[in-house]
């Protein structure tokens, strides 16, 4: 009785099929797109990265938020606001000073001016003691303002003749 295999008499191994090569065959011509340009390349990364920052309930913050993305506000901001993108405080949330970003909606209170927004949305439980300029305004039942509101007028002819003191249609004794 032997304890090891004779080398000579091992079966054969199967031998693997030879691979077929791959083909690198290029696309056709039309789904080729150009690279874009680089700041439409840094428009788009942007974009993507762009998130959320939040300031907690428990959190009391002074000082500047500027920058691009979204900022929810739930604690106590004092200061600026300049935002590429969107704004939202939180019921319960104060913040004071001036807001400049693309959408803002107030559920909580917000002391000084809205300079620019392209939509504003005071909501139930908001109130906003100050100026506010914007393309859009969505104001709901409940919410509470003091201050001017500026809103629906382009930057055109309605613009223009706002500037001289004809808001809402009134002529308020001015000539053109």
């Amino acid at each position: 009785m032997a304890l090891w295999k004779d080398p000579s008499k091992q079966s054969p191994m199967p031998q693997p099929e030879p691979a077929t090569p791959a083909r690198f065959d290029a696309p056709p011509v039309a789904e080729i797109k150009p690279l874009p340009a680089p700041a439409e390349a840094r428009a788009s990364a942007r974009e993507k990265i762009r998130g959320e920052s939040l300031i907690a309930p428990d959190i009391a913050i002074e000082g500047k938020i500027e920058g691009s993305g979204h900022v929810r506000i739930a604690g106590r901001f004092k200061g600026d606001v300049d935002v590429r993108g969107d704004l939202t405080i939180e019921s319960g949330a104060t913040v004071s000073g001036s807001i400049r970003a693309e959408k803002v909606g107030i559920a909580g209170e917000l002391v000084g001016n809205i300079e620019a927004a392209s939509h504003v949305e005071l909501l139930q439980s908001g109130s906003l003691t100050g100026d506010l300029k914007a393309a859009t305004l969505s104001v709901a039942a409940g919410s509470r303002m003091r201050g001017m509101a500026d809103f629906g007028w382009d930057n055109g002819k309605d613009a223009k003749s706002a500037d001289k003191g004809q808001r809402n249609g009134a002529d308020h004794g001015k000539s053109a």
